[in-house]
């Protein structure tokens, strides 16, 4: 069993704009990502025209996670994923390949105004 070195948060904000503002914090794993799986889903079903994901208060994402982005990037209306990353998440991405497969953006503000 995997023992987040902090809770996980996610916490749902609506921006202007249609936007649906998610971050999340702690280490993301498999015991908890169904948390950021449900969050991304409502988002969804309420109609969000674009998703920003903060994920800069996140130390840890593992290969459950991804699974959890690339399902929501395969049904958002446009997802983004906010940093700054952390060294272990934006590893994730990069020894995995699917860097290109999202956008990222520096900060939740730069990711509203794309």
């Amino acid at each position: 069993m995997a023992v987040a070195e902090n809770p996980v948060t996610v916490v749902a904000r609506t921006a202007d704009g249609g936007a649906r503002v998610l971050r999340a914090t702690g280490a993301l794993d498999d015991e908890n990502a169904y948390l950021l799986e449900e969050a991304l889903e409502e988002a969804d079903r309420e109609g969000a025209r674009r998703v920003v994901l903060d994920l800069s208060g996140v130390s840890f994402a593992d290969s459950t996670v991804l699974h959890v982005l690339l399902r929501a990037r395969g049904r958002s209306r446009r997802l983004v994923l906010a940093g700054p990353l952390g060294s272990a998440v934006g590893r994730l991405f990069e020894v995995t390949g699917t860097r290109t497969a999202f956008t990222f953006a520096e900060t939740v503000e730069a990711a509203l105004a794309l």
